[in-house]
């Protein structure tokens, strides 16, 4: 028997937990090492910050699910890995001895890297489902109260998608309200130039949101360090694209949401050749650590290299895709393990990617997410706003049924050309 043991529950934990099920011999077990039973969609975050979902409509009590599906779950979340031991230390004291371990944990908030950063500061954030419920009731006092508003993303965060969505979905709301002539807004980002997204672009996501920007009367600064957050006031300092100080500013708000960088968990963070010095789980083209063989990492918590040198630190995002992809190949690559076999698939961390504005949107594909690339499209409009509320309700249902990939998602990936796993050419 072989314990293949999961730290996260999150999206890369959760499908994971139901990618590796097939893989499996009839004796091997998955468990499943969680913060509590719930898992929550946090693509809806930004929705919950405006009142537009409750927090309830985007959670699964993942205790029936996992059940159902012969998981064992463990709630009391991870508080050490020791792979040369082979074993996971857990939140109660307890342990659980490994023969392949996953890694899918998510991040650590860096809020604390910035004085005044985050929800226990004098920003809001909208990574986690109970702080987009903390982001919804100062949003309201907004409303009661209208002033200036700053949203954006601070150096070293490598996540930009959900900061534009989370400014346009406001900017929507406050129209709706008939508050926007009240509100003055501006987005700051570490970004060389809007649209970057960590990725240098994809297709013309520059020119797309910049026209957003413009449309909605949206300042924006980018190469823009946060120094500090007082009650009220952000301070930032501007850079040229030489990575000289170019202007210092500071912008009162009202309210303000911003992004934090990301940095791996405690649980593996300082680990030597296990991870990076900011915590990330090194993998190499299998997920696999090249250290401890029998460790794999998929999702946020994986270490990724910048696509290239900017004025301000930008990290590189991982999309649910891309994620999506990691999870399949070491699924495969874990069962072909149990079977005495080498792993052989390599993930595609192709990406699709919808950003909801509120009443449109914009869509990308990129294959790889990482350029250069062979496909690297965007597209505006409103059908991405019904687009991604479409996808919610499908990716909640197929997570309440213990599914990760359907036939029919299968099917329709498989006729738009848009794979999972590499095809890997051998021979001549």
């Amino acid at each position: 028997m072989a314990e293949v043991v999961v730290i996260g529950a999150g999206l890369s934990g959760t499908l994971m937990a139901y990618e590796l099920l097939p893989q499996l011999r009839k004796e091997d077990r998955v468990s499943v090492i969680s913060q509590g039973a719930v898992y929550h969609f946090v693509p809806s975050n930004p929705w919950v910050a405006v009142g537009w979902r409750k927090r309830e409509e985007i959670e699964i009590d993942l205790a029936d699910v996992m059940k159902r599906k012969g998981v064992r779950l463990l709630t009391q979340g991870a508080k050490g890995v020791h792979p040369t031991e082979n074993r996971v230390e857990l939140g109660d004291g307890t342990s659980i001895d490994y023969d392949y371990l996953v890694v899918a944990t998510g991040p650590e908030l860096a809020f604390d890297e910035i004085p005044g950063l985050g929800p226990q500061g004098h920003t809001q954030s909208i990574c986690h489902v109970d702080h987009a419920a903390h982001a919804r009731e100062a949003f309201e006092k907004l409303a009661a109260n209208p002033g200036p508003v700053v949203i954006g993303a601070v150096q070293g965060a490598s996540c930009f998608g959900p900061a534009y969505e989370f400014l346009f979905i406001l900017e929507t709301e406050l129209r709706r309200r008939k508050l926007r002539d009240r509100v003055p807004m501006t987005f700051v980002t570490s970004e060389p130039y809007i649209g970057h997204l960590g990725l240098d672009g994809v297709g013309d996501t520059k020119g797309l949101l910049e026209s957003e920007m413009r449309e909605k009367h949206i300042k924006w600064i980018t190469n823009a360090r946060v120094d500090n957050v007082a009650p009220g006031l952000m301070t930032v300092e501007e850079f040229s694209d030489n990575g000289t100080s170019r202007k210092a500013h500071e912008l009162p708000f009202a309210y303000s949401m911003m992004l934090p960088a990301f940095r791996g968990v405690e649980a593996v963070r300082g680990i030597e050749k296990l991870t990076n010095p900011r915590g990330f789980v090194i993998v190499d083209k299998h997920q696999q650590n090249p250290a401890f063989p029998n460790v794999f990492a998929v999702g946020v918590c994986v270490a990724i290299a910048p696509v290239g040198a900017t004025p301000v630190p930008v990290g590189v995002p991982k999309t649910g895709f891309m994620i999506e992809s990691m999870v399949t190949a070491t699924a495969i690559n874990i069962g072909a393990l149990l079977r005495g076999k080498a792993p052989t698939a390599q993930p595609t961390w192709n990406a699709i990617c919808l950003a909801d504005f509120g009443d449109s949107g914009v869509a990308f594909l990129a294959q790889p997410q990482i350029p250069p690339r062979n496909v690297n499209w965007s597209s505006k409009g409103e059908w991405v706003h019904f687009a991604k509320v479409a996808f919610e309700k499908y990716f909640l249902r197929k997570m309440r049924r213990g599914e990760s990939e359907p036939f029919y998602e299968r099917f329709l990936l498989d006729r738009l050309n848009i794979a999972k796993i590499k095809e890997v050419r051998t021979g001549t």
